[in-house]
């Protein structure tokens, strides 16, 4: 797998993801696990939608 994912890309994945994991738990939703989706394409730096679509942030 080729990193896809830039590090600005990257560091708002694991943010957001964390925030969405953090919600699930405070609001007792299962939706919070869907937080770990952009958390770990945010950590690996690899989006299987970007290389299905041929889409790159990460520099060259």
């Amino acid at each position: 797998m080729k990193q896809n994912v830039g590090t600005f890309d990257r560091w708002i994945r694991i943010v957001l993801g964390v925030v969405m994991i953090v919600w699930g738990f405070t609001a007792g939703s299962w939706w919070g696990a869907i937080g770990l989706i952009p958390l770990i394409t945010g950590i690996i730096g690899y989006c299987g939608l970007y290389s299905i679509f041929g889409i790159s942030t990460c520099k060259k």
